[in-house]
């Protein structure tokens, strides 16, 4: 019995190891975000939808990935979370939001609109404009732009000195208007308006 034991406990050890050896994705490789339109889980949270872009931000000479992926049980109620990675697979920014940021002007002020599947309809909307060409400009700080009081001297003096800088604005939380940009100097992207 105790051989019996120990030879079933060697072939379990076998076969794990042959299903890790076969394995064909590299457990190191860059996060890609699921297909559009596909649900999927994160944790304990629903991917209801994904968009996705690469456009030149941190490097002049690669293209970083910008991806907003809605997550929740519900449309309505989900958090978007706006994640930006740059050609590596690092981290640059990674922001969450309530779903209703993505709601335009036009849609708040609708009363034609105040149902819940039109409110829904108009959030993934709002995910498939968000990042439309406009959003992105370039120079991130145009001449004669002030200094905003909440950021430091050191951080605007380096984005003013670098006209190849790419900034990219969208509705943040709570409906604010804001601008991010990669400081290359810095190493780091920072918000200019908040």
């Amino acid at each position: 019995m105790l051989a019996a034991g120990l030879a079933l406990q060697f072939s379990s050890c076998v076969s794990t190891e042959r299903e890790v050896s076969s394995s064909t994705k590299d457990p190191r490789s860059t996060y890609t975000p699921p297909p559009a339109g596909s649900r999927t889980r994160v944790g304990s949270k629903t991917v209801l939808n994904t968009v996705s872009t690469t456009h030149t931000f941190s490097d002049p000479a690669t293209k970083d990935n910008f991806v907003l992926e809605l997550r929740g049980p519900r449309v309505l109620t989900a958090q978007a979370h706006l994640i930006v990675t740059d050609s590596k697979g690092d981290t640059l920014r990674h922001e969450v939001m309530p779903a209703r940021a993505l709601l335009s002007e036009k849609a708040l002020n609708d009363p034609q609109a105040s149902s819940v599947r039109d409110q829904e309809i108009a959030i993934l909307q709002g995910m498939n404009a968000f990042f439309a060409d406009a959003h992105f400009m370039q120079p991130a700080v145009p001449a004669g732009t002030e200094q905003p009081a909440e950021m430091d001297t050191n951080t605007w003096a380096a984005l003013r000195a670098d006209p190849t800088a790419v900034g990219f604005d969208y509705t943040g939380a709570g409906g604010a208007e804001r601008r991010i940009t990669y400081a290359r100097k810095l190493r780091k992207a920072v918000v200019i308006n908040q």
